[in-house]
C-alpha cells in the first residue's frame, strides 16, 4: 500500500512539474524579440517620468518621484510584504518545542 502511494504522489508531482514546465516555455514563445524599438520598454512612460516628473511630483529627485509619487502603491504593498515576511519568520523561530518537552 505503501508503494502505491509514493508510485501515485510520483506520478501526481511529476505531471505538476511538467504542466509548469510547459506554461513557462509557453511564455516565453511569447515574449517579444530582444532589441526590437516596437516593444514595451520602449514606451513613452520613461520620457513622462524623466521630463515631466518634476512638475507633476514636485521632487527633485527622479528616483524618489517614481518610488513614492507614481509607484507608491507598490512600494507601500512590498514593504507591507517584506514586514509580514519579518514578522512569521519571528514568530516561527520564536516557537520551539525543545524547551516544552523538559518542562513537562
Amino acid at each position: 500500500m505503501k508503494n502505491i502511494r509514493r508510485i501515485l504522489f510520483f506520478i501526481m508531482s511529476l505531471a505538476l512539474v511538467s504542466m509548469i514546465a510547459v506554461m513557462l516555455m509557453l511564455a516565453v514563445t511569447e515574449m517579444p524579440i530582444y532589441g526590437n524599438p516596437d516593444n514595451p520598454p520602449f514606451n513613452i512612460v520613461w520620457e513622462r517620468y524623466v521630463y515631466r516628473g518634476v512638475e507633476e511630483s514636485g521632487g527633485i529627485n527622479l528616483v524618489s518621484n517614481v518610488l513614492l509619487d507614481y509607484r507608491g502603491y507598490d512600494t507601500l504593498m512590498e514593504s507591507t510584504v517584506l514586514f509580514v515576511t519579518v514578522v512569521a519568520i519571528m514568530l516561527v523561530w520564536g516557537t520551539s518545542t525543545v524547551g516544552r518537552k523538559e518542562q513537562k
